[in-house]
């Protein structure tokens, strides 16, 4: 059993450093991604929402083109749901010039992913463009990376 400093230890430091406070708020309000009707609804909306390059990976593991997930996206506002989703742990951290990485553990009910995405912010307004969503499938301590 790994001992609460060993766990301390493990984990990283998810401190938003102070002159990045404004993005990580803008970018709070806009994850989990696509599910803020505030920032558009329509496949035009998520098209203006993504950059070209956009991709994700799912918390399956496969990886997803723009194009597909702007088409599930509209597939998916032809039958709106009500989520109740909770988000903790969110981090942004500037991972180069206007290049935002954000970091947060959602709940889904009884399901718990961590999240990462890359936003850019342009003169257009904020671009998302990568996206990954991973199951947490145990919540206790992971054993040393095999790095």
């Amino acid at each position: 059993m790994t001992s609460p400093t060993a766990t301390s230890a493990m984990e990283p430091d998810l401190t938003t450093a102070a002159e990045h406070l404004a993005a990580r708020e803008e970018l709070r309000r806009r994850e989990p991604v696509f599910h803020h009707p505030e920032f558009g609804t329509t496949r035009a909306d998520f098209e203006r929402m993504t950059d070209e390059a956009f991709w994700e990976v799912g918390a399956s593991g496969r990886r997803y083109s723009r194009e597909y997930v702007l088409a599930v996206l509209e597939e998916r506002g032809r039958s709106p749901t009500d989520e109740k989703w909770e988000v903790r742990d969110f981090h942004c951290a500037e991972i180069a010039a206007g290049n935002y990485l954000v970091t947060y553990t959602l709940r889904q009910e009884e399901r718990l992913t961590r999240r990462a995405s890359i936003w850019r912010r342009t003169a257009a307004g904020w671009k998302i463009v990568f996206h990954q969503g991973t199951v947490v499938a145990d919540s206790s301590p992971a054993p040393a990376p095999c790095a």
